[in-house]
């Protein structure tokens, strides 16, 4: 059950002034964002001259608090008022953020702070996600979602495209300050946030923890549709945070390329994530929702292969293509999940539902990271560091590449429900029999 639209814009359904300040806000945090991506596996490669492990490590607390809070999140959030919930989860970001170039300040920056710090901003996004993914249905008419998820993806691909080449260049003139860049988008996003008109009020007000904890992957595992999905981004997150792990490692030490050739490698290879956000709706229209997302979920791994073709061709351009690809399939895949999810669910379980989704789907993702590193770890002294490095990140793409398995039979079953709402709504309008007279 959605939101009725606000007034705005012309032409379809308008998408309404609270969506547009939801956009504004999380297209700037999102651009923020890509400069703590960008910035903290340098940082440690450069300044606190990490291994793979460590960096593996730290990798893996950007995902902790999915296992770890991820159920309670949840529940939790659809207790709360959730437009406050995502503006205070904004303020604890920044707050985390911006303590890490503190510390280097005050020459305290470390491995295990800078965990520390990254794990805290992981808890954070866990309780701003069930929000954020509750947010599009709630302010949004149901007709016009695949075309808010498909902006919102843009917002991320655009951020994607300027986010690596802005990063580097921050990097090299501020150093570790351009983290403030993240700190102060979380402050822009807080802002929209409270600009926006009231929505996301508690939606639960009955029930234990326990059972609508266990409600939640209750609704994921029943639902033929959801258990599919399910099954489909587990594999993708074995195999996939593997890759995305070494590929600094690989790039840094082992094809010896420059930070700001890294940076504007990974600033064109993200067009192609912005390409997918844009194609993406016309590809599902045409396909459907379950068909566009199962080959997306393949061509997205195999493509992730390209990158093996360094250091034979150079490395800067290999990078880029590849990762473009990668981000096509990468955008084709998140804009046809999340409608088709949520067209499985009622606006009351919205929230559980989708905490379960990301505690098992992204639970897996901190171990992924770790074995990323610690693998190359291990291979580096028999293989050296660069072959070490490509054989890790073929392994980890070749096992997200199954994925595609479970995918292939969500189209069916979601072509089966759009038959059975249609007989129904058929029924619904078909006019009620005339009696007969009677004498």
């Amino acid at each position: 059950m959605t939101a009725a639209a606000e007034p705005s814009g012309t032409g379809g359904t308008p998408l309404g002034r609270s969506f547009s300040l939801f956009w504004a806000g999380q297209t700037v945090s999102l651009a923020g964002d890509k400069v703590t991506v960008f910035v903290v596996p340098t940082l440690m490669i450069f300044v606190l001259h990490a291994s793979a492990l460590q960096v593996g490590v730290v990798a893996m607390a950007q995902y902790l608090g999915i296992p770890l809070l991820g159920p309670i999140a949840g529940v939790l959030v659809d207790r709360w008022d959730k437009r406050r919930t995502m503006l205070v989860c904004d303020l604890i970001r920044l707050v985390a953020v911006a303590a890490v170039p503190l510390a280097y300040a005050l020459d305290a920056l470390s491995t295990p702070l800078l965990f520390g710090c990254v794990a805290v901003v992981s808890g954070a996004t866990i309780f701003f996600n069930v929000g954020y993914l509750v947010a599009v249905p709630a302010v949004v008419p149901e007709d016009g979602m695949v075309r808010a998820y498909a902006r919102l993806e843009g917002s991320g691909s655009v951020s994607e495209v300027a986010g690596p080449s802005v990063a580097a260049a921050l990097y090299s003139a501020l150093g570790v300050a351009a983290l403030l860049v993240d700190a102060a988008s979380y402050l822009v996003s807080a802002a929209c946030f409270r600009a926006m008109r009231p929505w996301g009020e508690r939606t639960v007000e009955e029930g234990s923890i326990r059972e609508r904890l266990a409600r939640g992957f209750r609704l994921n595992w029943a639902d033929p549709v959801l258990r599919r999905v399910v099954l489909a981004a587990v594999t993708l997150n074995c195999g996939g945070p593997v890759f995305v792990t070494v590929l600094p490692v690989l790039a840094y030490r082992g094809l010896d390329v420059r930070v700001g050739v890294f940076g504007a490698a990974m600033s064109v290879a993200a067009l192609g994530a912005l390409a997918g956000a844009v194609v993406a709706p016309r590809l599902s229209g045409r396909f459907g929702l379950g068909r566009t997302m199962a080959w997306s979920l393949l061509l997205h791994c195999l493509v992730g292969l390209g990158v093996l073709a360094a250091p034979a061709l150079p490395s800067g351009p290999v990078i880029a293509v590849t990762m473009g690809c990668y981000g096509f399939f990468m955008s084709c895949i998140n804009v046809c999940s999340a409608p088709t999810r949520q067209s499985r669910m009622s606006a009351r379980d919205q929230g559980v539902m989708h905490a379960a989704f990301r505690t098992v789907t992204w639970g897996v993702i901190p171990l992924a990271a770790l074995v990323g590193g610690l693998a190359v770890a291990l291979l580096g002294g028999p293989l050296g560091i660069l072959d070490a490095a490509r054989v890790v990140m073929a392994g980890g793409t070749l096992l997200a590449a199954c994925s595609f398995l479970p995918a292939l039979g969500l189209q069916p079953l979601l072509d089966a429900a759009a038959r059975d709402r249609a007989a129904a709504e058929r029924t619904d309008a078909a006019p009620a029999p005339v009696a007969e007279g009677t004498a």
